[in-house]
């Protein structure tokens, strides 16, 4: 037993064997890396044609969202000419405009200071509330 404990004492002070040691564990993280490495180049590649796609589904929507004001605009139209026919199920240009967020908003009568009653924006003595 004591041949055995000294064979081990020996190994863990060789210069050697903390060699092979350190070069198995930088092969193991040499392979790790490689792994990690080819991972990271198919993301990349996904990412990429993510990308695509999303540009041309952003270009598909776009179109369509113009082919549809276009349609919603001809039939405004047809409609203030008199024909009720070519408006029928198409909702008017205005509704699809509040509807994707494009509505301009109409300027505030309001003055800058808040208070509607004075025409400058300043506010007059008597709606000072003193705390």
């Amino acid at each position: 037993m004591e041949k055995v404990v000294n064979a081990l004492n020996r190994m863990a002070n060789s210069n050697a064997v903390m060699n092979v040691f350190l070069l198995g564990c930088f092969g193991a993280m040499s392979v790790r890396s490689m792994g990690t490495q080819r991972q990271i180049e198919a993301l990349e590649a996904e990412k990429d044609s993510l990308a695509l796609a999303n540009k041309a589904m952003k270009s598909a929507i776009w179109d369509w969202k113009k082919q549809l004001y276009a349609e919603a605009e001809a039939a405004e139209e047809a409609f203030s000419k008199g024909s009720k026919a070519a408006a029928t199920g198409v909702i008017s240009l205005s509704k699809l405009k509040a509807i994707y967020g494009e509505v301009t908003k109409v300027p505030s009568t309001v003055p800058a200071g808040g208070n509607p009653n004075t025409a400058d924006g300043k506010s007059s003595a008597s709606s000072k509330i003193i705390v």
